[in-house]
């Protein structure tokens, strides 16, 4: 399934709940990026909520322009569940839930509703939701090759850089690789940058970032009217 980017749905070709993580150092593995799993590790760990202000720029690489957009993105996990919601407001208003194994976009100047189920892609979906924010780092081995590339200052952080490239084919038909700025301080991360196989990338910035105990309830509900169109689009 691939979802376009410009949509902002939250799935494959965009972004599972925490595993046991891997006992033993990856043969091959370096001291300094054991040392940047082991904070996502830490940090998963005590993972309850997070809330940050984030900037979303959408790279077309067929007419070599880049849309941008601006908004506040909550993601929690609860009773074993991932949700996700980001609420755009420049330059429209726009939002996006992931809640219940389904991608929603809502966007109330045409009053309507977009929907998308992963179906068997639920897995993968909820691994791109918790990259960086919630997920194990050692995981990450699990479905890619993972290298530290360097230090990076992020936003007045000194972020690690990782590459992910995903290991199955089927991955790479929608993502070519992931790179993740992770605090090491608090093992999350503050910018992600993902491209697609044609060239098109998505580069997310992330700032005011918040850990919290609790998320409120209708921060994960769409605020629709009674006349909202909802349509399941081929994905």
């Amino acid at each position: 399934m691939r979802l376009d980017f410009r949509a902002g749905a939250l799935a494959i070709a965009v972004m599972a709940c925490l595993l046991p993580r891997a006992a033993a150092q990856i043969a091959g593995e370096s001291p300094e990026l054991e040392h940047v799993l082991a904070q996502m590790d830490a940090s998963a760990k005590t993972f309850k909520a997070i809330e940050a202000d984030v900037t979303w720029d959408e790279y077309t690489s067929a007419v070599k322009e880049t849309d941008t957009e601006e908004g506040k993105i909550y993601c929690r996990r609860e009773n074993g569940e991932i949700q996700m919601a980001v609420d755009f407001t420049v330059p429209d208003k726009k939002y996006v839930l992931y809640s219940g194994g389904k991608v929603q976009i809502y966007q109330p100047k045409i009053d309507q509703v977009n929907e998308y189920l992963p179906g068997k892609n639920r897995g993968d979906v909820e691994s791109f939701l918790v990259l960086g924010f919630g997920g194990s780092g050692h995981d990450l081995f699990k479905s890619y090759a993972v290298r530290l590339l360097k230090t990076e200052t992020v936003g007045g952080v000194a972020a690690d850089e990782l590459e992910l490239v995903p290991k199955s084919d089927r991955l790479r038909n929608n993502i070519a690789r992931i790179l993740l700025w992770i605090d090491p301080a608090k093992g999350i991360m503050v910018q992600q940058q993902l491209f697609e196989p044609g060239g098109d990338y998505r580069l997310a910035k992330y700032s005011d970032i918040k850990s919290v105990p609790k998320l409120p309830d209708n921060v994960f509900k769409l605020k629709t009217t009674s006349k909202t169109k909802f349509v399941s689009p081929q994905g």
